[in-house]
């Protein structure tokens, strides 16, 4: 069975080279400048960078410039600690994994971007596919970017892993820095077949099987509107409703509150089921009519789904604006807007897949009359 492989990459790729008894100084910058990007980095930084590249590319092949591997794997494996844990996983023989695919993860830094680079590229040159992934913000430069990052992660590996059935999913977590290697590691509890780690100083590497861990979907059944609604936007604190939901399920900033990263993997593990059922979620400030409920009970469940969440994004503009209707005419997903013509007192809007929706906007509120493809509803608003 192939592998997905999901590496948690840190910048130890560089930092081995230093020599600190000598390099005590250099090792300080790197430090000072950790969750610098590329634009923010000063010349000596970046001087230091490229040596240590440098310097990483020569343990790493024989010969950078024509890509020679090195066949000496411990001198390879000491010089990058996710090359470590993936020569383990492959016993040593990285031609077991030429059926795999392998998705590196990084932070939004350029010390991140730089080490995730010379993996992937060492990978690549040994007959391997590998990809980089970079969560937007992702860096401990601040709660709230650290935040932002990992809510990306969770959003990009749900979407993500369907994408690859039948691979057995594995999460490399030797690499990285130990933050993003917390959370990958309650993640690899959903979504791994395994966790792999090495002990540090040794090369033991240590196997870790899928938990049997199931979210009981009758604890989650109670908030799932405002759960849908926090996966697809912004509530404000200010509405009674929110103060329902677990506070270890949200993360509030200011006058807001979205799902927090414990919260967002929870609602992952139970969206499917209940965006998909035969009735939609009564979502705030709009209402269905028996029409609209025909069009929606006979789509399929993958379609109820993206359906939902666009209904829980119009419930957030509906409920957080005084002017909501506004809210949704000034929207670039929804551009609700009225018919020209015979249907002129009839509105609609938008949605993926070449699907529209009728309605009638009045008084703040959505009265929602039909759904499916575009000449359906025009024909039929």
């Amino acid at each position: 069975m192939p592998r997905l492989v999901i590496s948690t990459v840190g910048t130890s790729i560089l930092t081995n080279q230093l020599n600190l008894v000598y390099e005590a100084d250099r090792l300080e910058r790197l430090q000072e400048t950790a969750n610098y990007s590329a634009s923010e980095l000063s010349e000596d930084v970046d001087v230091i960078i490229q040596d240590l590249t440098q310097q990483t590319k020569d343990k790493l092949y024989l010969d950078p410039e024509e890509n020679v591997i090195n066949p000496d794997s411990e001198e390879v494996k000491q010089a990058s600690a996710e090359l470590n844990g993936i020569y383990g996983l492959y016993e040593e023989d990285l031609s077991q994994g030429q059926e795999d695919i392998h998705w590196l993860i990084t932070t939004h830094t350029a010390q991140g971007q730089v080490s995730a680079e010379i993996v992937r590229d060492f990978l690549i040159d040994n007959q391997l596919t590998a990809y980089i992934y970079t969560p937007p913000e992702l860096s401990t430069a601040s709660t709230e970017k650290f935040s932002n990052g990992i809510y990306a992660l969770l959003k990009w590996i749900y979407e993500m892993i369907p994408r690859y059935y039948g691979y057995q999913i594995c999460f490399n977590l030797v690499g990285g820095f130990k933050a993003l290697q917390g959370y990958a590691t309650t993640i690899g509890m959903f979504y791994a077949h395994e966790i792999i780690y090495i002990f540090e100083g040794s090369n033991e590497l240590i196997k870790i099987p899928r938990l049997p861990i199931e979210i009981k979907k009758s604890e989650v059944e109670p908030y799932k509107v405002l759960l849908a609604m926090m996966d697809s936007g912004e509530l404000l604190t200010s509405w009674e409703e929110t103060k329902k939901v677990p506070l270890e399920w949200v993360l509030v900033v200011e006058s807001e509150m979205t799902l927090s990263t414990w919260g967002q993997l929870i609602w992952n593990q139970c969206k499917d089921h209940f965006l998909s059922q035969d009735k939609p979620l009564k979502f705030p400030k709009i209402e269905y009519t028996h029409s609209f409920l025909d069009d929606y009970k006979s789509k399929p469940s993958k379609e109820k789904v993206i359906l939902q969440e666009k209904l829980a994004r119009a419930a957030c503009l509906l409920n957080n604006h005084t002017d909501g209707i506004s809210a949704m005419k000034q929207d670039g997903i929804f551009r609700l807007r009225r018919y020209q013509g015979k249907h002129k007192d009839i509105d609609h809007f938008d949605l993926p897949e070449a699907r529209r929706v009728s309605c009638l906007a009045k008084e703040g509120q959505l009265y929602l009359r039909h759904y499916g493809e575009h000449d359906y509803v025009n024909d039929n608003p």
